[in-house]
């Protein structure tokens, strides 16, 4: 009899603990994209001082303007499959954000830090990506990529070569 319970106890345990871990790896995930402010160029109103918390990772309303390669917004990374990386593959979601590929083959923009997450351990990059695949679905489509000198319907942070003010960049 204490034999029976004792495995059932042991087999109860083991049942619960992948979920234990996914959730710690959830955790572990969230931790790591607020510490990497992911939130700041994915979140709505960030860069204006007021988040749009409802819609948080759900693509940005500022562009960041790069000299010669155009405007471009942060994305919706939220698991909406029709505006979002809902339909990326694990794989695919660690691909960009550690090579800069995204699944189509297009290059991220430049101010994606894909470098610097191209560090991360194997156990840090899959927690991201289980956190980015369990927040809350937004339906947001971003604009953009814009190329130089289109009009973007959004407002833009202009980032200046070293020595150049905003007032000699192109406008």
């Amino acid at each position: 009899m204490l034999r029976t319970h004792c495995a059932l106890l042991a087999t109860s345990i083991f049942m619960l603990s992948p979920a234990m871990a996914d959730d710690a790896q959830v955790k572990r995930g969230e931790y790591l994209v607020n510490l990497g402010g992911c939130n700041d160029c994915h979140t709505p109103g960030y860069f204006l001082g007021k988040p749009d918390m409802s819609r948080y990772l759900g693509g940005s309303d500022v562009g960041f303007e790069i000299p010669g390669l155009g405007v471009f917004i942060g994305r919706n990374i939220t698991p909406d499959k029709e505006t979002g990386i809902g339909n990326w593959t694990p794989e695919q979601i660690r691909a960009a954000l550690q090579t800069g590929v995204r699944p189509d083959g297009r290059t991220l923009a430049p101010i994606m830090p894909w470098h610097a997450l191209a560090q991360l351990t194997e156990d840090d990059a899959t927690a991201i990506v289980a956190f980015l695949q369990s927040v809350k679905p937004v339906d947001n489509s971003v604009p953009g990529p814009f190329k130089p000198g289109e009009k973007v319907p959004a407002f833009m942070m202009r980032i200046v070569p070293q020595g150049e003010t905003a007032a000699d960049a192109p406008k």
